[in-house]
């Protein structure tokens, strides 16, 4: 029975390009995790946008003189651009600068009022006199008061990973410049954690051995702390979603709180665009269904034990049966960090592999499948320029795709280009086919647990005994002498390169589709994204939509019969040259 699947991805701040470690931290597994439950039949929603309302994207606009909404625009567009060139298959990437997202938001802030977990208090903020506002916390840096770093922000502390309290920050001072900063006092809604802590940790206490440890080990040891500290969710600023409360005119909703809303909202929106406004329930109310959010490492408290707490707080939404409550999240499979050539990834060094950069000299499925390669599932882990080719060069040419191009063009040039009639199969080739089919659930079980980097390594380890068995049987010169014997060897090297060709579609979903095409397949393996202009609303907003419908019931044994027209292959990948590697470390750390 065909399951229901939410794929929440991490919504990028609109303030910079997105980078590899981006791309390995949360988008790239996300994808991988979605196409695999389409293939297995699974109703996957997938569903993320840009974080707009981000002070990061107002510090941005700040430096360029420019307002928020264009560097928002300016940002969300390049989003779009990379997500499709990378083949990252959202059902729907939209963004938080949108009616619905505002309204839904709103919606929980007055849930959670009505229920009783919101509180106002009056709090030192720090304020710049010089220019006559109060500071987010993310307009703050000083020294952390825990590891002592130099640069921490007032919000989160960068080396030790850390949540902070800017007024304890040592030597804090304005990112913007400016004059001496003083602590004036100021009113705004905190988020009553104390109140929801007990269940919080109903929620941790059981269920939750699927979990990284990485993630589940801080989260539980933070709900069971003695007191959960409230948690401002309002802001001075006059950017981002407006309080829906009477006399909380200038201040705005804090986005930790609201850009979290998003799965919701975008789940929602999804649904009005399906003609069918009900059908988020499914995904939401559902108690069957599993929700798995695709972050990095620095956001896990947020999703983890934030999120809940809001899920848990606002009870139900949009539904009268009090008996369905919200699902809480059944996985974070959050990921360590992606460092670059023994260097930490630095966006304003330009120490970095921009992922649209990257695009514009190299094809998609290399970068998606290097980076499943080194994907920072459980440690930091690193992007260097020789391992990349040698990857390419060793694994995905030598291994894959240099197997699926040579057994199509004997195939095509000694059978008049269709699959060749086998006899009867001997031994060796149906233990090959029985390894390969075992495969499925091999490879599967791996893509469910989110372990993507051992699910890549065990599709190449099936891939290297078709090479071996193709190495053992005399196939090509059996075509003069044994013809027969030369069939049987083509015919199974193509019924196992075909279902190797669908295990690796999640990770190489574009030359995935092509060697379907050229095993003579008519129907597409997966569906199509596009980007479309929001009809909404009056902002100009596009969002990505994908539409997976031909893209079901795939992951499974399939039979390439004897006789289907095979198109003429072309090989599926290029060998880089060594020099690619100084070429691209040269690259790093100059003006983009």
């Amino acid at each position: 029975m065909a399951e229901n699947i939410l794929v929440a991805v991490a919504w990028p701040y609109a303030n910079a390009d997105i980078h590899v470690g981006n791309i390995a931290g949360a988008y790239l597994p996300a994808d991988i995790f979605a196409r695999y439950h389409r293939l297995r039949g699974n109703r996957v929603l997938m569903v993320s946008g840009t974080d707009a309302h981000g002070t990061p994207i107002t510090v941005r606009a700040d430096s360029e003189g420019r307002s928020p909404e264009e560097v928002y625009h300016r940002f969300h567009d390049r989003f779009l651009e990379l997500f499709l060139r990378a083949g990252l298959s959202y059902d729907l990437f939209t963004t938080t600068h949108n009616p619905n997202h505002f309204r839904v938001s709103q919606d929980f802030f007055l849930g959670l009022q009505h229920n009783g977990y919101l509180e106002t208090r009056t709090e030192d903020q720090w304020f710049s006199p010089s220019e006559g506002r109060f500071l987010p916390d993310r307009y703050v840096e000083g020294e952390c008061y825990i590891c002592h770093y130099p640069s921490a922000r007032g919000d989160q502390c960068d080396n030790c990973g850390n949540l902070l309290d800017a007024t304890q920050l040592i030597r804090p001072h304005a990112r913007t410049g400016g004059g001496a900063l003083e602590l004036r006092p100021t009113e705004h809604f905190f988020l009553d954690l104390a109140r929801l802590a007990p269940e919080l940790k109903l929620y941790f206490a059981t269920g939750k051995n699927h979990w990284r440890p990485s993630v589940l080990n801080p989260s539980r040891h933070s709900v069971t702390q003695e007191v959960l500290p409230a948690r401002a969710i309002t802001r001075d600023l006059d950017w981002g979603i407006p309080v829906p409360v009477e006399g909380w005119q200038g201040k705005r909703i804090y986005v930790w709180f609201e850009a979290v809303i998003g799965y919701f909202s975008a789940s929602i929106e999804w649904a009005k665009r399906q003609g069918n406004p009900q059908a988020w329930k499914d995904w939401w109310y559902d108690p069957a269904a599993k929700t798995y959010y695709f972050i990095g490492k620095d956001n896990i408290i947020f999703h983890a034990i934030f999120w809940p707490a809001e899920l848990i707080g606002v009870k139900r939404l949009y539904e009268d049966d009090p008996s369905r409550t919200l699902n809480l999240p059944y996985d974070v499979p959050a990921n360590e960090f992606l460092n670059l050539e023994k260097q930490k990834i630095s966006g304003s060094r330009n120490w970095a592999v921009w992922g649209l950069d990257f695009l514009d000299r190299y094809d998609p499925d290399p970068l998606r499948f290097y980076l499943t390669s080194v994907m920072p599932e459980t440690r930091d882990s690193e992007w260097d320029w020789a391992d990349f080719v040698r990857r390419n060069n060793d694994e995905l040419v030598g291994t894959w795709g240099n197997l699926a191009h040579r057994v199509l063009s004997f195939a095509h040039r000694h059978w008049e280009g269709c699959v060749p009639e086998p006899g009867e199969l001997g031994p060796a080739d149906r233990a090959l086919l029985e390894s390969i089919l075992a495969g499925y659930d091999s490879v599967g079980s791996l893509i469910e647990a989110v372990n993507l980097r051992g699910a890549l390594a065990e599709a190449l380890s099936l891939a290297r005994q078709v090479n071996g068995y193709l190495d053992r049987a005399p196939w090509f010169s059996a075509i003069r002498t044994d013809r027969e014997a030369a069939a049987r060897t083509v015919y199974t090297a193509l019924q196992a390169i075909d279902h190797l060709n669908v295990i690796f579609a999640p990770f190489l979903p574009f030359t995935a589709e092509r060697l379907h095409q050229a095993l003579g397949y008519s129907a597409p393996l997966f569906g199509e994204s596009r980007v479309v202009q929001f009809a909404e609303d009056e902002g100009g907003h596009k969002a990505l939509i994908y539409d997976p419908s031909v893209a079901t019931g795939k992951w499974q044994p399939g039979h390439l019969p004897p006789g289907q027209a095979l198109r003429t292959p072309e090989p599926l990948y290029r060998k880089l040259d060594d020099s690619v590697v100084e070429v691209e470390r040269a690259r790093l750390g100059t003006a983009p």
